[in-house]
């Protein structure tokens, strides 16, 4: 039995297996885990391994009960679905905890077309901060004074540690990597060797994991 289909991406149009898309997502899913900040969804890629377990299910109930094959699928089935389904809570924690410079910095993303949110990932955190800064008002502030009760909600943010040590790997090789000292102007650069692995602060290597270049491991 055949659990696999090929999968034609609407932006890019071009047709990518389910074990590619599984295997990218995979990834995804192991960077946003590790990731201090959210990083850009992959949204198409979920939507397409959906779509798969839809087949896998459609194909799992023709086989009999008995049939080991069904077991072995099931169990394939599952490792899927927690893998979605840990990534999409991992990303609605971050917005949770960090909503505020998430929403500030969207609003910039989505006037260059660079989101890094889905459309429902927006509106939850528009409504998540807007349910927060109620609370707030409603029940914290009533029990303060009068003269007490003006606050910026800005001042409340949260920010990640961008600063943070991290654990990667080099899918191809990157030359001049550069680690900024944080105590002082003794800034080095480095190169990164195709599968070299390093524990280097989260920042100078950001850009490199959204893009694709490193993995966090």
């Amino acid at each position: 039995m055949d659990n696999t289909e090929d999968f034609t991406l609407s932006d890019e149009e071009e047709e990518i297996t389910a074990d590619t898309v599984l295997k990218t997502l995979q990834t995804a899913w192991q960077n946003e885990r590790l990731a201090p900040e959210i990083l850009p969804h992959c949204n198409d890629m979920v939507e397409c391994m959906l779509g798969q377990i839809q087949h896998m299910e459609r194909n799992i109930n023709k086989l009999p009960k008995t049939d080991l094959r069904a077991c072995i699928h099931k169990m394939e089935l599952s490792r899927i679905k927690f893998i979605i389904c840990n990534y999409l809570k991992i990303r609605l924690n971050k917005i949770e905890k960090y909503c505020i410079p998430i929403i500030n910095e969207e609003k910039q993303r989505i006037e260059s077309g660079t989101n890094y949110l889905t459309p429902a990932e927006y509106k939850y955190a528009q409504e998540y901060l807007l349910n927060m800064e109620s609370h707030l008002k409603s029940v914290v502030l009533n029990k303060v004074p009068s003269n007490m009760q003006a606050f910026d909600m800005g001042k409340m943010a949260v920010y990640p540690n961008l600063h943070s040590h991290v654990f990667l790997k080099a899918k191809e090789s990157v030359n001049g990597v550069v680690l900024e000292d944080l105590y002082g102007d003794q800034d080095e650069e480095i190169d990164l060797e195709e599968g070299s692995q390093h524990i280097l602060q989260y920042k100078p290597i950001a850009d490199l994991v959204k893009n694709g270049k490193v993995h966090l491991i």
